[in-house]
């Protein structure tokens, strides 16, 4: 019952148009976490020129080089993101989606011309975290703002991380 709890309180924070950033604000991203018992789960909504300095489908070798490696970068989610080690979480399913990447379930990201990705990561945990290092700064130079929001057992929080925070608290 909890668990569901916590899945409908993000859910209900992902779609309040009062606490959405502003659409395709240079350098920004959304990042949303959410922890339930045994699963933490992170989902990342994020304009394609703060991840790869263009929004649309490649054009170039350079640029399909370019997808290629942010896409293994978001793959690699349990180094991009340095979860509390004393929950003891393991990395779970990567879900990529795109229109102009063609990546993801294509009928979910109909292509509105904006060039966005949205990512979800989830992570089987033993215990509920405390905090999660974010490392989207460092993977991506041209990411300035995260706007985060999280939703505990503990209750709803949001709040900004700017370049070069990286920490985002769990448990208050």
């Amino acid at each position: 019952m909890k668990q569901h709890l916590i899945a409908a309180t993000l859910a209900a924070l992902i779609a309040s148009p009062a606490l959405a950033g502003k659409a395709h604000e240079p350098g920004a991203a959304k990042l949303d976490i959410a922890v339930e018992p045994g699963r933490l789960v992170i989902s990342l909504e994020s304009p394609l020129d703060g991840l790869l300095g263009f929004e649309r489908a490649p054009r170039s070798a350079a640029e399909k080089r370019a997808v290629e490696a942010m896409v293994a970068t978001l793959k690699a989610a349990d180094t991009l993101f340095r979860i509390d080690p004393a929950a003891q979480c393991t990395l779970g399913p990567v879900t990529l989606t795109s229109a102009p990447l063609k990546l993801g379930d294509r009928a979910a990201a109909a292509d509105d011309g904006h060039g966005d990705l949205d990512a979800d990561f989830e992570f089987a945990c033993k215990a509920a975290p405390a905090f999660v290092e974010v490392g989207l700064f460092k993977a991506f130079p041209r990411m300035a703002r995260l706007d985060v929001q999280t939703a505990t057992a503990k209750g709803q929080r949001k709040q900004v991380l700017v370049r070069p925070a990286q920490r985002v608290e769990l448990a208050r």
